[in-house]
């Protein structure tokens, strides 16, 4: 994998990147702080923290935020919607290693580490 560029304009295209203050992302969700302090109490999302010990968030964490929202929306509770998330996400990796796992001794030549 080549290295990452460190222009600044390549962070434009890099969902890691904490770009989103608190505020910011609150109002990208229609939500509250609260309701992102929540989702870092629970442990689903861990905002970066600038210098100034401010809570950031990258695109990546905002989306999964999003699907808490529209869960927590649904009448589910907080803490069981950050639960089903990472639920979700485990059963997304079994079915990928699955799949690869399946189409390896499919084709004896393919190796499950590709």
């Amino acid at each position: 994998m080549p290295p990452r560029s460190t222009r600044p304009a390549d962070k434009f295209d890099d969902d890691d990147y904490p770009a989103y203050t608190m505020g910011r992302a609150a109002a990208m969700l229609g939500t509250t702080p609260a309701f992102l302090r929540a989702l870092g109490e629970h442990r689903l999302i861990t905002p970066l923290r600038s210098e100034g010990g401010h809570r950031r968030y990258s695109r990546y964490q905002l989306r999964i935020a999003a699907r808490a929202r529209e869960l927590v929306d649904q009448g589910t509770p907080v803490e069981a919607a950050c639960r089903i998330i990472v639920l979700e996400d485990q059963l997304e990796e079994a079915q990928r290693l699955n799949d690869q796992y399946r189409h390896a001794t499919a084709d004896p030549h393919l190796s499950t580490t590709e």
